[in-house]
């Protein structure tokens, strides 16, 4: 038997308990001989190597170091990132306005920046043990993120195809009974969010993303049944609840594992299951109203929840064996002990905190250390207009075509497959942008003006049907950038993993809160497919993402600044006669 056969067969089969149950790994971290052997091709610091500046004082990124910021930085020379074999050093002197648009300028150094080409799914230097892992990882932990981001979102869509396939007439809906359904269901995965405010890097999410899938499809089995509006609602509510965490879950296994600039193009594979999810919710619909409207005496749409259902279960049962857990507290059945390690190597590297399960349910000094801190509110703000910034959850574009009247049912499905079509493009392009220019702030303004224009238009609506036609095929540039914000948000909070985790969770609960309530004022039903006030609130919101964003980049570089030695650059000012050397020792500085 071949070894890569034995890896990942027989060994992973080894690892279950009683052959069916992946349980915690337990491997030690070797000592430092040992983990040298690991990633040959890497340079370790030189130890014992230490920061020291001529001229008058010190230097920092703000100016000049106190005691005990002097101790601080010495402290952070001592601990600074494995990864570079030398330090760059970076004159702060007569630096140009434009310098702030450089994204990476303190994140990570010219001589890394310019080696990592676009057309490279890896960056430059990883070895060929960490492309192993990564290929891995983006099985086991991308892909597969793929696969549950598309049932998820297969059995949140399909109100919308089911609505337009016999639904509305059979079960009766009036007036704007469309949207207080979805409502429900939003309103369900709200509050069902906030227990995670304090569990979700405390638990092993690769038991319960799986458990969670199998509830919400046998809901979704019970949406089959239903006989009116009221049930259905309740259904929902509760499809929205088991749904809550998976978001979430996701994003934060992504900040476990890649690197900052590795994560937007995975978690784009997240993302793509959207689009998937909206695409064959369309193909499913009209296949299943096709050949199995009437099938004993079930209406084609009925059919299509029992079908999505048995997708789900499946994706579930999958997620089981195929989630990592995170690199200390990991569950893989196909990683080797190694490859954890390896792991637990790069989050180090990339500064990331690990997850700690035995911390505290509610400590009081982190919830002080995220309240004073930027970081909370300005992301916050960020995300609600990111929830606010698309129209295709309002189902406006399906609307507008059957409100064309010159479409079957299995048409109209088919036709709504052409937005998510359109936007895997979109994603892909935006992701690579994103990680291979690290610009992410650019990538985040190149998709709102697209989006932009599409919303105005169809705001403006006295157009041809063609300018319709156009507008509605940019509406997934809203969603474009979405990964890229999420990403962003792990390497900003990457030093904390408790805020990290707690501040996910509140710029998720509150963003999705906000469309809660605003789509039942501005995507009334009745007003469809016009929708003046939706289309003209989705540009505004569009608008002030882009302008926030060049908030977060601020507040992004002024913290990157202050680390910047964490990133193996050093700054200095010549204009303060200032220059930088490296010696063996470091004095106090009551000696300057």
């Amino acid at each position: 038997m071949s070894s890569l056969a034995k890896e990942l067969l027989v060994d992973p089969w080894r690892r279950l308990k009683w052959g069916f149950i992946p349980v915690r790994r337990e491997v030690t971290d070797l000592d430092a001989g040992e983990a040298k052997e690991l990633v040959p091709s890497e340079v370790e610091k030189e130890e014992g190597t230490s920061l020291e500046l001529s001229g008058d004082r010190t230097s920092s990124a703000d100016g000049e170091l106190t005691k005990e910021e002097f101790r601080e930085t010495k402290k952070n020379l001592d601990t600074a990132s494995t990864d570079i074999s030398e330090y760059e050093y970076k004159d702060e002197a007569n630096r140009k306005w434009y310098k702030f648009f450089d994204e990476q300028e303190y994140r990570i150094k010219k001589s890394q920046a310019s080696n990592n080409k676009w057309y490279s799914w890896f960056n430059a230097g990883t070895s060929t043990k960490e492309k192993k892992l990564l290929l891995k990882l983006d099985v086991l932990l991308a892909f597969y993120s793929c696969l549950a981001y598309w049932v998820k979102y297969l059995d949140t869509v399909n109100l919308n195809n089911a609505y337009v396939s016999g639904m509305q007439e059979e079960l009766k809906f009036k007036g704007n009974d469309l949207v207080h359904t979805q409502v429900m269901f939003t309103v369900g995965n709200i509050i069902f969010q906030i227990p995670f405010l304090f569990l979700l890097n405390r638990v092993p999410l690769n038991y319960l993303l799986p458990v969670l899938d199998l509830c919400w499809s046998l809901l979704t089995v019970g949406e089959a049944y239903v006989n009116n509006v009221p049930h259905l609602k309740a259904i929902r509510f509760f499809v929205g609840a088991f749904e809550a965490p998976a978001y979430l879950a996701y994003q934060y296994l992504f900040g476990c594992f890649y690197k900052h600039d590795e994560m937007v193009r995975r978690s784009a594979f997240y993302y793509l299951g959207q689009y998937i999810g909206i695409l064959s919710a369309g193909g499913i619909q009209s296949a299943v109203y096709s050949s199995l409207n009437g099938r004993n005496g079930m209406s084609g749409w009925r059919w299509n929840f029992i079908i999505d259902a048995i997708i789900s279960v499946a994706v579930g049962i999958i997620g089981f064996y195929s989630l990592p857990g995170d690199p200390y507290n990991c569950y893989s059945i196909f990683l080797t002990d190694d490859e954890i390690r390896l792991a637990r190597k790069r989050l180090k590297e990339n500064n990331t905190e690990k997850s700690d399960f035995s911390a505290k349910i509610f400590d009081i000094k982190v919830w002080k250390r995220i309240i004073f801190d930027w970081k909370i509110y300005v992301l916050t703000l960020w995300n609600i207009f990111c929830w606010n910034n698309n129209n295709v959850s309002s189902g406006a574009y399906l609307l507008w075509l059957k409100s064309l009247k010159r479409y079957s049912v299995p048409k109209l499905n088919q036709l709504s497959m052409i937005t998510p079509g359109l936007g895997m493009v979109y994603l892909a392009v935006t992701g690579l942008l994103a990680d291979k220019s690290h610009s992410r702030w650019f990538a985040i303004v190149f998709t709102q003006l697209f989006n932009i224009t599409g919303n105005v238009i169809l705001a403006v609506w006295d157009v041809s049907e063609g300018g319709k036609w156009f507008a509605f095929m940019l509406q997934c540039f809203g969603w474009a950038m979405a990964p890229v914000l999420y990403s962003w948000q792990n390497d900003i909070c990457r030093k904390d993993s408790q805020a990290r985790a707690v501040t996910l969770v509140v710029m998720n609960m509150l963003a999705q809160t906000s469309t809660a309530f605003i789509s039942v004022l501005v995507w009334k039903t009745t007003e469809a497919p016009r929708y003046l006030k939706g289309f003209t609130w989705t540009a505004c919101s569009s608008f002030c993402l882009t302008i926030w964003t060049f908030v977060v980049l601020y507040f992004y570089k002024r913290e990157e600044r202050k680390n910047a030695l964490d990133n193996g650059i050093i700054l200095y000012n010549s204009a303060n006669g200032e220059s930088p050397s490296i010696s063996h020792d470091i004095e106090d500085p009551e000696n300057y």
